[in-house]
C-alpha cells in the first residue's frame, strides 16, 4: 500500500530546482507533495506526483539521476498531539523513521505526512491497528 516517491539529485545552482518544475508541469505533473534538502554542490529533492511514470521517464529523459522509493502516506487528524501519536505508534512498534515531510494539500479536518521508515509494511499495519489511515496513490491524484 505503500506510495512511490521520486527522489531527485539537483545541482546546487540557481534556477535547477525551476528546471525540474518547468518540465513536471510541461507534462502535466503535479506535485503533491516535495521535500529538498541541500548541502554545498547538490540537493536532494523528494516528491510523491500525481504520476510518477511520466515524471519519472520525463526526467530521465532530461538525463536528471533519480530514485524511486516506497514510503508511507498516512492521514493525520490536523489537530494538536496526532503527528506525535503517530511517531509514537512507530516508536512503540520499534520502526525508525529517516525522515518525514507534509504533503501541499489538505482538508478541513486532516494533514497527509509522508514517513520513510525501515519497514514500510510494518509501520503501516502498526499505524492501521491504531486507527490510523494510509494514503495510496490513487489517493494523491484525488488530491
Amino acid at each position: 500500500m505503500s506510495l512511490k516517491q521520486l527522489t531527485v539529485f539537483v545541482e546546487n545552482k540557481q534556477g535547477a530546482l525551476a528546471q525540474i518544475t518547468d518540465t513536471l508541469a510541461l507534462h502535466n505533473v503535479n506535485i503533491r507533495a516535495l521535500s529538498i534538502a541541500d548541502t554545498r554542490d547538490f540537493g536532494i529533492l523528494r516528491l510523491i506526483v500525481n504520476d510518477i511514470e511520466t515524471a519519472k521517464k520525463t526526467l530521465t529523459e532530461e538525463e536528471y539521476l533519480i530514485k524511486i522509493t516506497d514510503v508511507v502516506g498516512v492521514k493525520i487528524g490536523d489537530e494538536p498531539g496526532k503527528l506525535s501519536k503517530a511517531l509514537a505508534v512507530l516508536d512503540n512498534a520499534g520502526i525508525n523513521m529517516e525522515y518525514l515531510y507534509a504533503f501541499m494539500a489538505r482538508t478541513e479536518k486532516h494533514a497527509y505526512v509522508v514517513l520513510r521508515v525501515e519497514n514500510n509494511e510494518v509501520a503501516e499495519e502498526a499505524l492501521v491497528r491504531e486507527g490510523f489511515h494510509l494514503i495510496t496513490d490513487a489517493d494523491v491524484c484525488k488530491l
